[in-house]
């Protein structure tokens, strides 16, 4: 229906098709994840002269030092979010930019709240959500070290941009039994998957990965 409503041609539904053949060979396996990253035209997301490599493993310029992640990386922590458990749940993505992995995640949950500290990307993301008739995305500009705390607390937080440290607040919004799954460092990033326990918070270090910064503040 969505390939029908927006116009999706046959080469863009089979450069989708071979998108998801490259994420199984790289290692992801949640059926769940792989359907989600499979229903959103990447392509959509993307400026009209990059449309071509919209399907290809490779993060890509939105303009204001900003990037939308390659898809292994969007499918590689929103896997490490929902494996074991039934669903993500009430889940808060930090760095929505143009709205990509916000629109993937509403395929695996009825309730995401994306926060976006860059007012033009913001209005981008709403465009592009209105698009594809996205609606369960609420979308809102913000301080994303300061993560929602209005909308907390959160079963799933996932952060698109690399601070030094884990945010405090975004701890603190975490439920008991929820997940967090951000980058962390400088020169060099690590994924962190941080889960919630009643005994504590467990944190495991996982994939070198390579994302902008996470900056306070809003523009």
């Amino acid at each position: 229906m969505m390939a029908a409503l927006h116009g999706i041609g046959m080469t863009s539904q089979r450069t989708r098709a071979r998108m998801i053949d490259r994420l199984r060979e790289q290692g992801i396996k949640n059926e769940a994840v792989l359907r989600a990253m499979a229903a959103v035209p990447r392509h959509v997301f993307i400026e009209e002269a990059l449309a071509s490599r919209a399907y290809e493993d490779t993060a890509l310029p939105l303009g204001l030092g900003q990037t939308i992640s390659q898809p292994y990386v969007v499918a590689r922590m929103i896997e490490l979010l929902l494996n074991g458990r039934p669903g993500l749940g009430k889940t808060l993505e930090i760095g929505a930019g143009c709205g990509y992995q916000a629109a993937v995640l509403a395929q695996l949950t009825n309730e995401v709240y994306a926060v976006e500290r860059l007012a033009p990307l913001l209005d981008k993301a709403k465009a592009n959500m209105r698009t594809l008739q996205q609606f369960n995305v609420r979308l809102k500009h913000a301080d994303g070290l300061l993560g929602l705390p209005e909308a907390a607390p959160f079963d799933s937080i996932i952060v698109a941009a690399a601070g030094s440290q884990i945010p405090p607040a975004l701890l603190a919004q975490l439920r008991e039994g929820g997940r967090l799954v951000l980058p962390v460092g400088a020169a060099e990033q690590y994924l962190r998957l941080i889960e919630r326990t009643p005994q504590g918070f467990v944190e495991t270090r996982l994939d070198a990965v390579r994302f902008v910064p996470l900056l306070p503040g809003v523009q």
